[in-house]
C-alpha cells in the first residue's frame, strides 16, 4: 500500500545472547505477517510479542537454552507512533528537546 512505516527494535539479553537474538531474528517478522498488522498495528505488535516469546520457549526447551531478553520496539505508521515492550527495558520520546513519558517504567516493586 501507499502507507510509510518503520519499524525499530532493540534487546536486552540476560543470561545469555539466545533470546535476544531470537527475538531481533522474529519479532519484526511476525509483525509483519500478523492479520491485524495493517488495521490495528498496536495490536499486531502486542500478539507478535507473545507468539515470538512462545515461539522462543520451545526452542529453549528443545535446545536447553537458559537465557531471556527484555525489549522496545517502535512501529511508525504513516504519523503515528506505536511502542511496545516488555520487562525493564525503556523508551524515551524527545520532543522540542523536552523529553515526553511514554510509558510506565517496570519496576519490582510496582503491582
Amino acid at each position: 500500500d501507499d502507507i510509510d512505516r518503520a519499524y525499530f527494535a532493540v534487546f536486552d539479553g540476560h543470561g545469555g545472547v539466545d533470546a535476544a537474538n531470537y527475538a531481533a531474528t522474529h519479532l519484526h517478522v511476525n509483525v509483519g505477517l500478523h492479520e491485524e498488522m495493517l488495521k490495528n498495528p498496536a495490536e499486531a505488535l502486542k500478539c507478535s510479542f507473545q507468539k515470538t516469546d512462545e515461539m522462543f520457549l520451545l526452542k529453549a526447551k528443545r535446545e536447553k537454552l537458559r537465557s531471556g531478553t527484555t525489549g522496545v520496539s517502535a512501529l511508525i505508521v504513516g504519523s503515528k507512533l506505536h511502542i511496545a515492550w516488555l520487562g525493564d527495558s525503556q523508551v524515551m520520546l524527545v520532543q522540542q528537546g523536552k523529553a515526553l513519558t511514554l510509558m510506565e517504567p517496570h519496576k519490582p516493586e510496582r503491582e
